[in-house]
């Protein structure tokens, strides 16, 4: 009998992809806090965990039967990078909030290191059926 990794594992694996992606873009945002004009971004993760459901099959698929239905496809990745509305715009243009964007990277590394360990967990358990144990 074959394991599919995309069923034993589930969507967890897509959301760590999602996690690293979304650390690279509060990452960007906050190495150019003081770059006049920056307009700080951020992912839909959960656009990003819909679309990775579609692609992989285990989400519910709908089908377009008539054109005057609404378009369901999965949109790509440049609608999952949005911009941010600051709280407090500044003088010049920048709309990184240094302090938030901290706090939502940190929040992203907690996330991360969660959806780590659960896969990590999920791999032991695989393991272990495997040798029998």
């Amino acid at each position: 009998m074959a394991i599919s990794f995309d069923k034993a594992l589930g969507i967890h694996q897509h959301a760590l992809e999602a996690r690293v992606k979304r650390g690279e873009v509060l990452a960007n945002n906050l190495a150019n806090a003081d770059t006049p004009g920056f307009k700080a971004r951020d992912v839909d993760f959960r656009a990003m965990l819909e679309r990775a459901q579609q692609q992989s099959g285990s989400g519910f698929n709908m089908e377009r039967t008539h054109d005057a239905h609404m378009d369901t496809t999965p949109g790509g990745q440049d609608n999952e990078l949005l911009y941010r509305m600051p709280h407090q715009p500044s003088v010049d243009g920048n709309t990184v909030e240094t302090q938030q964007e901290q706090s939502r990277f940190m929040r992203n590394a907690m996330d991360y290191q969660a959806s780590f360990q659960f896969l990590d967990g999920k791999f032991s358990g695989l393991k272990k059926a495997l040798s029998g144990q």
